[in-house]
């Protein structure tokens, strides 16, 4: 069976795809990707082995009406030089994660008579997935109600998956994390985490902590703060020698999976891959939801979760309160609270997703 898979623009659609691409190759499926030659797919689905298809994609911008016919006829090549390609290749379902690649790619497909299956990391649909949606074979959702954006027809067709996670995340374990970082077995660890962008707001709020976190003698802060702001968290922070001990910097890490698994505890935002992570390693969080996203989105991500007993969760305008700092305290100091979280987040099967796609998709093979 051959399985073609697209998505791009973040590693939010990317990270998903290749945690499906996995379970598919496991069980003897030939994956290929499609995406656009320049955006996050293209080094992530290299490094993951998958053969790779550029397509040109954009979206367009409604002030600027000249984008509109420019995105329009990158998408019209791009469609036939899918068809083209699938001329070729024969595949049995083509699989969209969203981002605008998928639609000359999905488009492609249902020209060809290639049935198609869409995937949602989010709990509000995107733009390149509802459209595909109306006529896809399949539409699986990590939350239910996103189904709410979908007309009665589309509704019909719908899979709760969740949202898979590679196996290197929940794979990992403590003792592979804590050696990667250095941190003694009995030590506590907090992550802090704002994405692969970073965090400014949440970074500066941490930092206001450093006195009240460092106080706890046996714990140890992993703060991964974004390429763009580890020189201003580690100037804001101005660490001592002794403190570097315990207070571990990161612009990025590429390495989470161990990092997640040393863990104690996390702070993050509720991107739809850093929530799905934290899910799948039952990670006890105070979630911190990026205000500015579509539809403010992560706020509803987070609070399904929250409300299912597995983690914390406060509004980015409140990180600068006492309350913020309360509640990461916390999590670092009650045992019970986090063992409570931790047994909640294993309830959800977070670990089944890709599995889960996985079937639905080879069924819309067959």
């Amino acid at each position: 069976m051959l399985v073609v898979l697209s998505g791009g623009g973040t590693a939010g659609h990317i990270n998903p795809a290749l945690a499906l691409a996995d379970v598919l190759v496991e069980r003897g499926c030939d994956v290929r990707f499609a995406g656009t030659p320049t955006g996050v797919e293209a080094r992530l689905v290299a490094e993951a082995g998958i053969p790779f298809t550029a397509f040109e994609a954009a979206g367009f911008d409604r002030s600027r009406p000249l984008t509109l016919l420019t995105s329009t006829l990158k998408l019209q090549k791009s469609t036939g030089k899918a068809k083209r390609w699938f001329g070729e290749i024969r595949p049995d379902v083509v699989v969209g994660f969203g981002g605008y690649v998928c639609i000359p790619v999905a488009r492609a497909a249902e020209q060809c008579g290639i049935p198609v299956v869409v995937h949602e990391q989010n709990s509000v649909m995107g733009m390149a997935n509802k459209y595909l949606a109306r006529r896809a074979a399949a539409v699986c959702l990590t939350y239910e109600h996103a189904a709410g954006a979908l007309d009665a027809r589309a509704r019909d067709r719908v899979v709760v998956t969740g949202n898979p996670v590679r196996a290197s995340v929940f794979s990992a374990t403590r003792q592979q994390g804590r050696e990667l970082l250095g941190i003694p077995e009995d030590a506590r660890m907090l992550l802090v985490t704002g994405g692969s962008l970073g965090a400014r707001h949440l970074n500066q709020a941490v930092c206001a902590l450093k006195e009240a976190l460092l106080s706890y003698d046996d714990l140890h802060v992993v703060q991964v703060t974004g390429p763009r702001e580890l020189e201003a968290v580690t100037h804001e922070l101005a660490l001592t020698s002794a403190e570097q001990q315990r207070w571990h910097l990161f612009g990025y890490q590429d390495r989470m999976g161990e990092v997640m698994a040393a863990a104690d505890a996390i702070v993050s935002r509720a991107g739809a891959t850093s929530l799905a992570e934290i899910a799948a390693r039952a990670l006890p969080a105070l979630l911190v939801p990026f205000p500015h996203a579509t539809e403010d989105h992560q706020t509803t991500n987070a609070r399904s979760y929250v409300d299912a007993g597995c983690a914390f969760m406060i509004a980015d305008a409140e990180v600068d309160t006492p309350e913020f700092g309360h509640l990461v305290c916390t999590l670092v100091e009650d045992a019970e609270v986090r063992a409570r979280m931790s047994e909640a987040a294993r309830a959800q099967k977070a670990r089944d997703a890709a599995a889960k796609l996985a079937d639905v998709v080879m069924d819309a093979a067959r």
